[in-house]
């Protein structure tokens, strides 16, 4: 099943320039800009309370940072960042850059997706789109990586459940941002009790549909493919044969 942000070409690319544009994005994002110089980042803006505004990735080109976003978050993501703007030395700008992905021998200037190998790489120039036959549901299935507008929905996923250390989309390291104290409070002080996980699934559900086990709410059902998917848990309920409207929803361990 497919969603939001699977074809590349529903993404916008965006130039963010001046010299403060480090410094800036420092203060908002939820990994650590200062890494750009050693390659592509992928990171997150929060609300105050801790949770998904909207993800992206970031690759630095030269003297300004670019902004690969799906197109549906790009608006309100590109007018947040102009009010936490203020009087620094930072432009946001549209650029008429699209986006490639695929897998296998990278073109030149491709950059390796940040979240995980199997994602492959991303390439930004004058032409949109990715190897037609690669079945990006399945990789992100198989691998637990969530989606923009799927997995990952603005104003309510808390990016620890949505596996977002394990994408290297949270540093711990690098100081404050917006959203920073609940990120780290959930992570030094409590269990996650809640997740997104990978789970068999006999026969099909539409995407959202609600996971039952012994008649109690378990969580949601999401991509699937393959005849796995990805679901959000509750993992004290999430166990044995749960049901996803007609479809059959096991958790697979580990």
């Amino acid at each position: 099943m497919s969603g939001l942000g699977e074809a590349a070409d529903a993404r916008r690319v965006y130039a963010i320039s001046g010299a403060d544009r480090i410094a800036f994005l420092q203060g908002l994002i939820t990994t650590d800009a200062r890494k750009l110089a050693e390659g592509p980042l992928y990171a997150a803006l929060l609300t105050p309370q801790g949770k998904y505004l909207a993800d992206f990735l970031l690759v630095a080109q030269g003297e300004a940072v670019l902004l690969d976003i799906h197109a549906d978050l790009a608006d309100a993501v590109v007018r947040r960042l102009a009010m936490y703007r203020l009087r620094a030395d930072v432009a946001i700008a549209p650029t008429d850059l699209r986006v490639r992905r695929g897998l296998g021998a990278a073109p030149e200037g491709a950059v390796a997706d940040p979240r995980h190998p199997a994602l492959g790489w991303r390439a930004y120039g004058g032409e949109a789109g990715g190897a037609p036959q690669i079945d990006w549901d399945a990789i992100r299935v198989a691998h637990v990586i969530p989606e923009t507008g799927i997995e990952l929905v603005s104003g309510e996923t808390y990016i620890l459940e949505a596996g977002f250390e394990r994408l290297h989309g949270v540093d711990f390291r690098k100081g404050c941002y917006v959203g920073q104290e609940v990120t780290a409070r959930m992570k030094h002080k409590t269990e996650l009790r809640k997740g997104l996980a990978r789970v068999t699934v006999e026969g099909a559900a539409p995407v959202g549909t609600i996971i039952e086990a012994e008649g109690k709410e378990a969580g949601i059902l999401y991509t699937q493919a393959g005849g796995a998917g990805i679901a959000w848990l509750r993992f004290d309920r999430a166990g044995g044969e749960m049901h996803a409207g007609d479809a059959v929803v096991r958790l697979v361990a580990g």
